[in-house]
């Protein structure tokens, strides 16, 4: 009977180390999956994401989060702007310019007659007044954005159409 019970207690033992040993390897390997999901640029974003935007004035999922509303004190319009990969903007200008800084990911911007440039965490984009232009996330990758219109007393935004395909991938 000893040598049952030693042996009942030795496979007992046995299950009980594995399964410790697996909770354990588990628990490492969450963080690093953790840290793998928050790399996303959606993710990992200094304000909230927002609300979707307006199909008409945007290619793709594109999210908004208004920090600033203009009024006649600061005449300036903010935003937080989330674009999931491959999202953009239409073609459009600001009768007063605008300011881009990119907050995450990789995305891309151009001014109409200028080549298109890839930006990045850290850029900051001066885009001049009726300049038409448009800006997005990478064919790859999310693009998170804050923007800046100053001087909103000289009007909205204009908006034209969609950036093509061939626009886009070029």
């Amino acid at each position: 009977m000893k040598k049952f019970t030693l042996a009942y207690l030795g496979a007992l033992s046995f299950v009980a180390i594995s399964f410790s040993c697996q909770e354990k390897q588990s628990q490492t390997q969450q963080p690093t999956q953790d840290k793998i999901a928050k790399d996303s640029a959606t993710e990992d974003l200094i304000f909230e994401r927002g609300t979707p935007t307006s199909k008409d004035k945007f290619v793709g999922n594109v999210y908004m989060n208004l920090l600033v509303e203009e009024d006649s004190v600061y005449t300036t319009k903010s935003g937080s702007v989330t674009f999931e990969a491959g999202a953009r903007t239409n073609w459009h200008y600001h009768p007063s310019g605008q300011i881009l800084m990119v907050t995450n990911g990789v995305g891309y911007h151009q001014i109409e007659g200028q080549p298109k440039e890839e930006i990045k965490k850290g850029d900051v984009i001066k885009v001049p007044a009726n300049k038409k232009h448009w800006h997005g996330a990478s064919v790859e990758k999310a693009m998170t954005h804050i923007f800046v219109i100053p001087n909103v007393e000289k009007g909205g935004s204009k908006w034209f159409d969609e950036v093509t395909e061939e626009e886009f991938k070029n």
